[in-house]
């Protein structure tokens, strides 16, 4: 692992007014991660509660796992500050530009960890809190610290914290768990290295400039490839466990297979361009990365909808 620059060491450049301030430190939360967590969230409360779940829970379990999720990105930028200031596609965050200095980033993603603990747990119920904690200490420890700079296998079980979201949800609602959130746990892990892998195609000089050895940087592409089909198959057939498991009607099926099919037409046809000799951005990686943003989405809202009409 690279090197971390000592508390204090970076001498921040003052925004100019603070509105800026404030901006630099939401952005240090990475929103656009924070509301893909989010649309998983809330879709499995729908499914917990088979059908609206109680308002205020439902409100208290967004706003805390926003700011848990807030503080694992902000904690995350903190650690990669280093690498962020010389990867394109990170290089304008906040502690990149230094709008934010280190020792204030540190202190406010743990305050936002505190915070969203306590809050869960005294607003719905502990075992939110403690699998939100986890889900913080996981990314942040696990993922962040040590698999990320040190395995090919960083995303594949660092992802395991971005599927907690749909643990801590159903856990708001019934203060248990069961098979159901086990298995939109499931489509979430299997979902997430196919997910980044093909951003990665897209990004990897990035991430070999500075040693991060994402399967793009080590592998050869068609082995990312059919890497990305596989997981993307085990997505798709995970997504359709859930009819039997919960208990759907047969709306949620039959969007699933469509949805699926849909997914892995877009993965074949990175394959064929592979085929036919395409190679690094005309590949065209980030066709399917956008798409499974939609999948991802589409499938979990038609879990809520599912719910509504059990």
């Amino acid at each position: 692992m690279e090197s971390v620059p000592p508390l204090g060491t970076a001498v921040a450049t003052a925004p100019r007014s603070l509105g800026a301030l404030v901006r630099a430190y939401v952005a240090l939360t990475k929103p656009r991660i924070i509301e893909l967590l989010l649309i998983t969230t809330l879709p499995v409360m729908f499914l917990a509660a088979r059908g609206l779940p109680p308002l205020w829970t439902a409100i208290a379990t967004m706003v805390f796992g926003t700011l848990s999720a807030g503080s694992a990105n902000v904690l995350n930028c903190y650690i990669d500050r280093d690498i962020d200031k010389t990867m394109r596609r990170t290089r304008r965050r906040p502690l990149a530009k230094s709008e934010v200095s280190p020792t204030g980033a540190l202190v406010f993603g743990v305050i936002l960890g505190v915070i969203s603990t306590v809050g869960l747990g005294l607003a719905v119920n502990w075992l939110a809190a403690a699998l939100s904690l986890g889900a913080i200490l996981f990314y942040v420890l696990v993922y962040s610290l040590v698999l990320k700079r040190r395995t090919v296998q960083n995303i594949v079980w660092g992802g395991i914290a971005g599927c907690m979201p749909v643990l801590i949800g159903w856990a708001g609602i019934t203060g248990s768990l069961s098979w159901a959130p086990v298995v939109l746990f499931g489509v979430v892990f299997f979902w997430t290295p196919p997910h980044t892998w093909t951003l990665a195609m897209r990004y990897r000089e990035d991430y070999a400039s500075v040693d991060v050895p994402m399967l793009p940087v080590v592998a050869t592409e068609r082995r990312v490839v059919r890497e990305v089909i596989a997981y993307t198959w085990a997505t798709v057939l995970c997504s359709l466990l859930l009819w039997p498991v919960a208990g759907t009607s047969l709306l949620y099926p039959a969007v699933a297979a469509v949805l699926g099919a849909a997914c892995l037409w877009e993965v074949y046809r990175l394959l064929g361009r592979l085929n036919a000799g395409k190679t690094g951005v005309d590949l065209r990686p980030m066709r399917f990365f956008h798409w499974s943003n939609i999948y991802l989405a589409l499938l979990f809202l038609t879990v809520a909808v599912d719910s509504l009409l059990v």
